[in-house]
């Protein structure tokens, strides 16, 4: 039998009935260990009638139900001297400069695991779900909600969040991993050699996403953090091609993420995105009484705060009977504007702030025209007061139907099982953070423009755009509220 129970002795310390699995690594009974000594996995040694644990359970001499395995480590290290010589920064590699300028934590690889951890870098990205996360808490006792998969990950998401918050180095997600897997048994796929197989990323970010939008909602609330801040709306007609007299049929969906179609003739992200809109479907006509061809329209009738994109660029061969990847380069910009896309209902809402931040920007050109007419330097210490993103009725809602570049998810390789995923999130203006797994660097902004793909260097798979937020200057915002409050008298 692959799973029995068996006792750990540390010192005079002795914890009954730990639950071991021999069909998972080893690394994993070492995670049990650490969760309840605190000594961490690479100071301790595990042993069993003269043997000692490593990378196999083979060599793990007599394990079987109720034997007491004897643990050896300390849960500090003894402090040490400094046996590197000081390297000054213009010396320094990316990841040495890296840890110098407090980048965040990155995640081991743990064997095939970089789609999740780029996913949950690409997520960590948003402020406003980190600190929903760090609230939450899960009701009834904790081991009844941890056999419910949504509760299970998103608390999982909470801790290892938190940890990476806190952490000075890379993290191992070794109990989050072995949750996801819990949760989610086809991610455990092993492959010929016994190692885990590679995972498509976007598959991982929907289900993520999914658990999330069922338990992260706030008490007395009735929408999720992801009904707010990431639910896309549509407007729909149904219309017959085939039949002038069928009526015209009005509907409604959501969705979560808008996906980006790639064709011959697509060679831009808008372009993909609109392809997406319009599309011919099979239907019963009643007016025929047979199957006909339809076309259906989608229009966004409401903008999420927060909008997730998906390049469509893996297919299945069935003549090779393989998963193959679209290489095709597709431009995608910092900046976007997806106003065309919405419904005229919309569109007309969105107006007033689109038109303010028009006047902010020539405000703002028209000040950089005049320093340079008189020779002087751009003011740039000017204090500026953040408009909200939403529109007062709709908490999570983008209230413009601009958005800038948050977080890239990318895959280098050519096809979805094999290859390499990361993540790039912002860090602040033109810095920006690759999230190599455990190895983390920082990049510009021309960096992430050229992960549009064309070749075999990392492509953009999937995007995550935040609001873009309108900032007035303090003055002008004063003037302006006053402005309003002379012309009130006038207008009662």
């Amino acid at each position: 039998m692959p799973t029995f129970k068996v006792n750990v002795k540390w010192g005079k310390e002795k914890y009954s009935d730990i639950e071991l699995d021999t069909t998972e690594p080893t690394e994993v009974f070492k995670a049990q260990i650490f969760a309840l000594t605190g000594v961490e996995p690479d100071r301790m040694k595990v042993m069993l009638k003269g043997s000692t644990l490593k990378e196999s359970w083979e060599t793990f001499k007599g394990l079987k139900a109720g034997v007491t395995v004897l643990m050896m480590g300390s849960c500090t290290a003894l402090p040490q001297a400094p046996v590197e010589k000081t390297v000054f920064v213009e010396d320094m590699t990316d990841q040495q400069l890296a840890k110098t300028m407090k980048v965040p934590a990155g995640l081991v690889n743990l064997g095939n695991t970089c789609y999740m951890n780029a996913t949950i870098q690409c997520l960590r990205s948003l402020p406003e779900l980190a600190t929903s996360l760090s609230e939450y808490s899960p009701t009834g006792p904790i081991a009844a909600s941890m056999q419910d998969n949504a509760t299970s990950i998103t608390s999982g998401l909470r801790s290892l969040m938190t940890e990476l918050g806190s952490a000075g180095e890379a993290v191992t997600p070794l109990m989050f991993l072995q949750r996801m897997f819990t949760c989610f048994p086809r991610f455990a796929e092993k492959g010929e050699h016994g190692g885990f197989t590679q995972q498509d990323a976007n598959e991982c970010y929907v289900e993520f996403v999914r658990c999330l939008q069922q338990r992260l909602i706030k008490p007395g609330q009735t929408q999720s953090f992801i009904d707010k801040f990431m639910r896309i709306d549509y407007a729909q007609s149904m219309k017959c091609v085939e039949s002038e007299t069928e009526p015209v049929k009005s509907l409604s969906d959501h969705v979560y993420q808008l996906s980006c179609y790639i064709d011959k003739d697509v060679k831009y992200l808008q372009t993909g995105l609109k392809s997406g809109l319009k599309e011919h479907i099979t239907k019963r006509s009643d007016i025929l009484e047979r199957d006909s061809q339809w076309e259906k329209s989608s229009l966004i009738s409401r903008l999420p705060a927060y909008l997730s994109i998906q390049f469509m660029r893996f297919y299945y061969k069935e003549k090779e009977a393989v998963n193959a990847k679209i290489l095709k380069d597709i431009k995608f910009t910092l900046t976007l504007d997806v106003f065309d896309m919405c419904t005229p209902e919309l569109q007309e809402k969105l107006t007033p702030v689109r038109d303010r931040m028009k006047e902010e920007e020539d405000r703002q050109a028209e000040a950089t025209n005049q320093a340079k007419l008189k020779g002087e330097p751009l003011k740039t210490d000017k204090k500026t007061i953040k408009k909200p993103y939403s529109f007062d009725d709709d908490d999570g809602s983008n209230n413009s139907g601009f958005y800038e570049l948050q977080a890239v998810l990318t895959h280098k390789g050519r096809s979805s099982s094999s290859g390499h995923y990361v993540a790039w999130t912002r860090k602040k203006g033109d810095d920006w953070l690759m999230f190599d797994d455990d190895d983390v660097t920082m990049v510009k902004s021309e960096d992430i423009l050229k992960l549009s793909g064309g070749g075999d260097w990392h492509s953009a798979y999937v995007l995550l755009y935040a609001p873009k937020i309108l900032e007035i200057e303090e003055k002008s915002e004063t003037t302006s509220g006053s402005s309003q409050q002379k012309q009130e008298p006038m207008q009662e």
